[in-house]
């Protein structure tokens, strides 16, 4: 589906005091602190480089400097995405709360975006909210429905007793908490992330988010 609310990802012009790194896939480039509140953290050319992703099953992880944020993500099967309206809803916006990395599960086969397919080039835009400003980067993928993501990439939550709400910005609704997940998190281990993310409340609500938008 198209992502609509092209508002909620241009924000107020407000400067970010704090900021959130993508970990994983591999971001477009290096983290510009200063380039972060604009369109892919100030990087304009897809990457040559791209991540083999996972069509189904796959998952991102970012770490967080905000004690409360949204987040979300949108994805574009353009070569090279240039503006937002290159970009559609994958994974509808929520909220949580923790500093720290945290990962969450993203189905790319069941999203509902046009042009999802074996083989495609796409990029993913994160686009984070920590209460001061929209934040973006971008991570460029190539999606296999035969990859898995190597064991030493890791899918570990920040410890400690989080909440979570559906965010009103959200053309959907999801929840994740900062319950502790640590699996292999290999394409071929995706039940054992399944497992592993059932074990918190909040984070299942997410998959049962993604099985909704069946």
């Amino acid at each position: 589906m198209r992502f609509a609310s092209i508002a909620f990802l241009l924000g107020s012009l407000s400067v970010a005091s704090a900021h959130f790194q993508l970990q994983f896939p591999t971001p477009r480039g290096v983290f510009v602190e200063d380039d972060e509140p604009t369109f892919c953290d100030g990087y304009t050319t897809a990457a040559t480089n791209r991540t083999t992703f996972p069509l189904t099953g796959g998952f991102f992880s970012l770490n967080s400097e905000h004690p409360t944020w949204t987040v979300g993500v949108i994805v574009s099967t353009a070569q090279n995405p240039s503006s937002f309206n290159n970009f559609s809803q994958a994974v509808p916006f929520f909220e949580t709360t923790g500093e720290g990395v945290f990962c969450f599960p993203i189905d790319l086969a069941t999203s509902g975006v046009n042009g999802i397919a074996d083989g495609v080039n796409a990029t993913l835009q994160i686009v984070f909210d920590g209460g001061d400003d929209k934040l973006y980067q971008c991570a460029d993928v190539t999606l296999s429905s035969t990859a898995t993501i190597s064991s030493s990439v890791s899918c570990t939550n920040a410890t400690g007793t989080g909440s979570s709400s559906a965010s009103s910005s959200a053309s959907g609704t999801s929840t994740a908490s900062s319950t502790s997940v640590s699996p292999s998190a290999t394409g071929a281990n995706n039940g054992a992330l399944a497992n592993s993310v059932a074990s918190g409340a909040a984070l299942l609500s997410v998959v049962a988010a993604f099985a909704a938008m069946l």
